[in-house]
C-alpha cells in the first residue's frame, strides 16, 4: 500500500478497535482514510474473517473508493472489494469489504438486525450527518447493545467535533496528520455582488491565467452550475469545462473525475465533490460559498430549497480539495470578516429534513420511543409527530404509533412513504404499471432539463418517457426530454415492479387512471383547488397557499395534485403536478372526504349562512345551502357575527349606556354586592350567557335592529338589584328649584349634576346617591349654561366663591336673581326675575 498521512495512526487505530466496541478516528482531507483504512483492518484477529461495511454518503463515492481499494489490490470490484448501491452492486462470495450507500445499511439492518457475517461497520464522512447516517448510527448502536456485544464501530470524519462524539459514544479518539500538501487560502477584499454564476465565472478565469493545474469549483446547484457553464462556452477547444452534481449520469460524472486529460479541465461541482472524492490535477479551488440545503417546515408538510452559506467544516473540506496530490490555492468568494461569521458546522439533516422516512424506519425497528435510540442529536419532537400523523394519515401507523401491516409493506419498498403508499394503493387498483412510473419520476431526477420545456404537467413527462420506451434515445428527444433520465426512470420503475408484492396486482396490464387520481394516493394534503378561474393560484387542502411557476400557461384546471412542491415564502412554488376531476378526487380519497352542515357567519354578507358542505381537509368540494338548521347552530353563527362586528353594532341606546354606567358605577362602589360586571369586554366575553337567548330569528347584521338592548340588559339584574339600582343610582335628582335633572355616571368616579346655580339657592349639602355615600359632582351652570365652578362642597361655594361670581357676573346677565344671600334667596329655575 502506498504512504499515507493516515498511515502513522494506524496501529494506534488498530489497537483502539481491538479493545473497544467504537473508535472515532479523525482525520483531515488528504489523510487517505476512505481507502487505507479498511484495507489495513481487514485482517485484523477481531475481525475474524467477517465483513466490513463502509457507509459512504453518496452513490459516486460509493463506487470510487470500491475501484480505488480494487485497484490498490490488483483486483476488479467485486472481488475482496465490492460496492452496493440503488440499482447496481458488485459484491460476491468472496468481498469481504462492501461499500454501501446509507439507504442499504438501513435495508440490512431492518432485515437482519444482527448484522450476521459483519465484523466491523464504518460510517465515513460522518460530519455531513445525513438523516440516513444518523439513523444508520443510531440503529447499528442498538443492535451492538442487545444483539451484537462483539461489533465494532468506526466513526470517520474529517471535520467533525471528534471529541464531543467520542465522548457521547464512549469511545475514544484516533487522531491522524492532516493533509500531504499545504493549500493557500486567499479571500475577496469585499464582498463580491451579483449573481453566483457571474461571480464563479469571472473568478475561473481569473485563476486560469495567473496559475497551473485544473479548476474545482464549487456552487449550490445544478442550475447554478449549467449558467456557469454557459458563461465559460468559450473555452471550449481550450480548457474542458465539466459540471459535477448528483443528478448527472455516471458517464458525465466519471467524466469529470477521470485523470490523464490532454487538457486542463475546470470542473463545476456541488458539495458532492467536498468528501471522498479526489480529482487529480485540480491544483486550484474556486468556492463560491454557498451550498443549497432542504428546509422542511412541519407546519406545512412542505420542504423548501434554501440556498445558504456554508459552515467553517464545509469551507476547510472544500479548501482541502487543492492539497489532495499538490501544493495548491483556495480562492474563497468572500472576505475574511464574512469567514469569522460562518457556522462552525452544517446542521444536522435530522434538524431540518421531513422526518417520515426515519419515523416508519423507527417503527418497524420496534423503537415506538426515538429515545430508545443513541443520537448525536435526536429527532425534533414536532417534526416526528407531523411526520408520525402523516404515516397515521397513509396507514402505516395505528393510534398508538405501532407499524400496521401496511406501514410494513411500505417500508419494504425503498421510496418515500408517500411513494410506496401510491404503489401499494395503485396496485391494488390495477394501476401498478403507471404507478410504478409516476413513483420514478418523482424520485429521479426530471427528465426535461431545466428550460427545455417549460410545464410543470408530470403527463409529459410520462409521454416522454412511453416515447424512449418505443423509440429510444430519438422518441425522448423529440419530447425535450433528456435520454439518460429517462433510461434512469424507466430502471427505477422496472425495480419498483419487481419489488412489488405477489398479488398486489404487479403484474396487471396498465389501467387507464387518471395521473392526478394517483398522485392523490401519495398526496391526499396535496390536493389543490385554484383560488380563481384560469389562475395560476391554488390552495391546498392542508390550507397552504401555493402557485404555479409564472411560465406554466397550460396546466390551470380547478383541481391538481402538487406532487413536487417548494414550500417559498409566503405561497409555495409547484414544481410537478397532475390534473385531477372532482369526480377522481371522489374516487380516490372517498374515505377521507367529509360532508357535513355547516352554520357559519359569512363576513362579507354580514349574514349566517347555512350550508351542506363536502370537504377534502381545508378544501370545500361541494356546497349547497341548506333548507333548515338547527336553531342552535343558527344561534352560534349569529354570536360569532356579533363577536366579529363588535359591540357597536348592536342598538346601543343612550339610555342602555347610561344603564350601563348605572350598574358599574354600584360596582365599582359596592365591590361586595355582587353586581354584574356589563362593561364592554365583559360583555362581550359572555356574549353567550346574556344576547344568545334573543337571537332566535336574527340572521343578519341588520336583524340585531330589531332588539330591546335596554331590556335585555336589564334581566341580568336581579328583582332585588333591580329595586336597588333605582335607589342607589337614580336616573335623576330633584333640585330646590323644583326641576328634576338628569344624573351621567361615569364608573369610577363621581356622577355628574349639571344644574344652573340660581337652583340651588338655599341648599347648603351637596346631593348624594349611593345610598348616601357619593356625594355627586356639581357642574354649577351660568344662565348660559357654561361651568361656572365644579364642586363636591357647595356649601363651601356659597360662603367662599359665590361673592365672587356674583360680582362677575351680575352685570352681564342682569335679568337673572343674584341674590346678596344665596341663602334667603327662592331657587328658580326661570330666566327673568318675578314682577
Amino acid at each position: 500500500m502506498i504512504e499515507l498521512p493516515i498511515s502513522a495512526a494506524l496501529p494506534e487505530l488498530r489497537g483502539a478497535l481491538a479493545a473497544n466496541a467504537a473508535v472515532v478516528l479523525q482525520a483531515p482531507p488528504g489523510a487517505g482514510k476512505t481507502t487505507a483504512v479498511p484495507l489495513a483492518l481487514l485482517d485484523e484477529p477481531w475481525l475474524a474473517g467477517r465483513r466490513i461495511v463502509l457507509l459512504e454518503p453518496r452513490r459516486l463515492a460509493a463506487r470510487a473508493a470500491a475501484a480505488r481499494m480494487a485497484a490498490l489490490r490488483g483486483e476488479a470490484p467485486g472481488e475482496t472489494v465490492g460496492y452496493r448501491i440503488r440499482f447496481e452492486h458488485r459484491v460476491s462470495a468472496r468481498t469481504r469489504i462492501e461499500v454501501v450507500t446509507e439507504g442499504i445499511l438501513t435495508r440490512r439492518l431492518q432485515d437482519d438486525p444482527a448484522l450476521e457475517g459483519v465484523g466491523l461497520v464504518i460510517f465515513d464522512e460522518f460530519h455531513e450527518r445525513h438523516l440516513q447516517t444518523d439513523l444508520g448510527l443510531a440503529l447499528v448502536l442498538d443492535s451492538q447493545r442487545v444483539l451484537r456485544p462483539d461489533l465494532k464501530v468506526l466513526l470517520m470524519s474529517a471535520t467533525l467535533d471528534g471529541a464531543a462524539v467520542a465522548a457521547l459514544l464512549r469511545a475514544p479518539l484516533v487522531t491522524s496528520a492532516g493533509r500531504a500538501f499545504p493549500v493557500e487560502v486567499r479571500y475577496a477584499l469585499r464582498e463580491p455582488e451579483g449573481p453566483l454564476p457571474a461571480r464563479a465565472a469571472a473568478a475561473v478565469r481569473q485563476v486560469l491565467a495567473a496559475h497551473e493545474g485544473d479548476v474545482l469549483v464549487f456552487l449550490p446547484g445544478g442550475g447554478e452550475i449549467r449558467r456557469t457553464q454557459a458563461l465559460l462556452a468559450d473555452l471550449a477547444g481550450r480548457i474542458d469545462v465539466y459540471p459535477l452534481y448528483g443528478d448527472l449520469p455516471w458517464e458525465e460524472q466519471q467524466r469529470a473525475i477521470a485523470p490523464g486529460a490532454a487538457r486542463r479541465k475546470v470542473v463545476l461541482a456541488t458539495a458532492i465533490a467536498e468528501t471522498s472524492l479526489t480529482i487529480e490535477g485540480v491544483q486550484v479551488v474556486v468556492d463560491v460559498g454557498y451550498a443549497r440545503v432542504p428546509q422542511f417546515d412541519p407546519a406545512t408538510g412542505l420542504t423548501r430549497l434554501a440556498t445558504v452559506r456554508v459552515a467553517r467544516a464545509s469551507a476547510e473540506q472544500r479548501a482541502g480539495r487543492a492539497g489532495r496530490l499538490g501544493p495548491g490555492v483556495c480562492y474563497r468568494l468572500w472576505t475574511e470578516g464574512t469567514q469569522r461569521g460562518l457556522l462552525p458546522q452544517p446542521l444536522p439533516e435530522i434538524k431540518t429534513a421531513d422526518l417520515a422516512p426515519l419515523a416508519l424506519e423507527l417503527a418497524l425497528w420496534g423503537a415506538k420511543d426515538p429515545g430508545e435510540l443513541l443520537w448525536l442529536d435526536p429527532p425534533p419532537p414536532g417534526a416526528l409527530a407531523q411526520a408520525q400523523e402523516l404515516l397515521r394519515d397513509l396507514g402505516a401507523l395505528d393510534r398508538d404509533g405501532r407499524i400496521t401491516p401496511e406501514g410494513r409493506r411500505m417500508a419494504a419498498l425503498p421510496l418515500h412513504p408517500r411513494l410506496a403508499h401510491l404503489l401499494l394503493a395503485a396496485a391494488q387498483r390495477g394501476a401498478a404499471e403507471q404507478a410504478c412510473d409516476l413513483a420514478a419520476l418523482l424520485s429521479e431526477r426530471d427528465v426535461f432539463p431545466a428550460g427545455a420545456r417549460d410545464t410543470v404537467d408530470i403527463a409529459e413527462r410520462l409521454e416522454a418517457l412511453g416515447a424512449f420506451r418505443r423509440r429510444g434515445r430519438a422518441g425522448a428527444q423529440a419530447y425535450g426530454a433528456d435520454p439518460a433520465a429517462c433510461a434512469r426512470a424507466d430502471q427505477a420503475a422496472r425495480q419498483w415492479r419487481r419489488l412489488l408484492p405477489a398479488g398486489d396486482g404487479a403484474g396487471e396490464a396498465p389501467a387507464d387512471t387518471d395521473p392526478g387520481a394517483l398522485l392523490a394516493l401519495a398526496y391526499p394534503d396535496r390536493v389543490a383547488a385554484s383560488r380563481n378561474a384560469n389562475g395560476t393560484r391554488y390552495v391546498l387542502a392542508s390550507g397552504r397557499g401555493v402557485r404555479l411557476p409564472d411560465h406554466e400557461a397550460r396546466l390551470r384546471a380547478p383541481y391538481l395534485v402538487a406532487a413536487h412542491v417548494d414550500a417559498g415564502e409566503a405561497e409555495g412554488i409547484i414544481h410537478l403536478a397532475a390534473p385531477i376531476t372532482l369526480e377522481a378526487i371522489r374516487a380516490a380519497l372517498a374515505p377521507r372526504l367529509v360532508t357535513e352542515d355547516v352554520v357559519r357567519w359569512d363576513e362579507q354578507a354580514s349574514a349566517v349562512v347555512a350550508r351542506r358542505e363536502e370537504r377534502l381537509g381545508r378544501l370545500v368540494l361541494r356546497s349547497e345551502t341548506l333548507a333548515a338548521a338547527a336553531p342552535e347552530q343558527m344561534r352560534a353563527a349569529m354570536l360569532e357575527g356579533v363577536r366579529r362586528l363588535g359591540l357597536e353594532a348592536l342598538p346601543w341606546t343612550p339610555e342602555a349606556r347610561a344603564w350601563q354606567a348605572r350598574v358599574l358605577s354600584l360596582r365599582a362602589w359596592f365591590p361586595d354586592e355582587g353586581w354584574p360586571d356589563v362593561s364592554d369586554a365583559a360583555l362581550a366575553a359572555t356574549l353567550d350567557e346574556w344576547l344568545g337567548p334573543y337571537l332566535d330569528g336574527c340572521t343578519r347584521r341588520d336583524h340585531l335592529a330589531r332588539l330591546d338592548l335596554l331590556a335585555i340588559l336589564r334581566a341580568r339584574l336581579s328583582p332585588e338589584q333591580a329595586r336597588r339600582l333605582e335607589q342607589g343610582a337614580p336616573t335623576h335628582l330633584a333640585v330646590p328649584s323644583g326641576s328634576r335633572l338628569r344624573l351621567e355616571y361615569r364608573p369610577g368616579e363621581p356622577p355628574v349634576l349639571a344644574v344652573r346655580l340660581q337652583e340651588m339657592f338655599g341648599l347648603a349639602d351637596t346631593p348624594r346617591v349611593g345610598f348616601g355615600r357619593v356625594p355627586v359632582m356639581l357642574h354649577l351652570l351660568s344662565p348660559a349654561h357654561r361651568p361656572i365652578q365644579v364642586t363636591q362642597d357647595l356649601r363651601g361655594f356659597w360662603d367662599r366663591t359665590y361673592a365672587e361670581v356674583r360680582k362677575e357676573l351680575k352685570g352681564r346677565y342682569p335679568k337673572h336673581p343674584w341674590p346678596e344671600d344665596p341663602w334667603q334667596a327662592a331657587p328658580t329655575a326661570r330666566a327673568k326675575r318675578r314682577s
